[in-house]
């Protein structure tokens, strides 16, 4: 008696080299412009996953569920950062996300200005 077959398991970091997969993620070179996205920019998913939308797209919403930059997404999902912003793209479109500038820290005063406080409280 022959066993059967056995399915081979490919690994999630196989696919990431896989050009056929990534082009099916993205739906292909469709000339559509992209939303102006870098790595920094923070992304909060606005409702729950439809049974509708791609898996790659589903986790994006699982995972935003608290605010993440895009680096962050990309990295979570081994997807380029490219793919990564062609999928928040659509995601953006049918408004199931937000995205929001990172905050900016403020600038430090002037050295001067913290010198001649620390001089005025010395003299207290």
């Amino acid at each position: 008696m022959s066993t059967p077959p056995q399915r081979e398991r490919r690994s999630p970091e196989a696919d990431v080299g896989d050009p056929e997969r990534l082009y099916v993620i993205t739906g292909g070179p469709d000339g559509a412009a992209r939303a102006p996205l870098d790595l920094v920019t923070m992304i909060v998913a606005r409702d729950e996953p439809s049974p509708t939308v791609q898996p790659e797209q589903a986790a994006i919403l699982r995972l935003c569920r608290a605010p993440l930059s895009v680096a962050e997404l990309s990295a979570h999902l081994t997807l380029p950062f490219s793919v990564v912003t062609a999928l928040l793209t659509e995601l953006l479109t049918a408004e199931l996300v937000e995205s929001r500038a990172p905050v900016v820290r403020a600038a430090l005063p002037d050295r001067s200005l913290l010198e001649a406080v620390m001089h005025g409280l010395q003299r207290l």
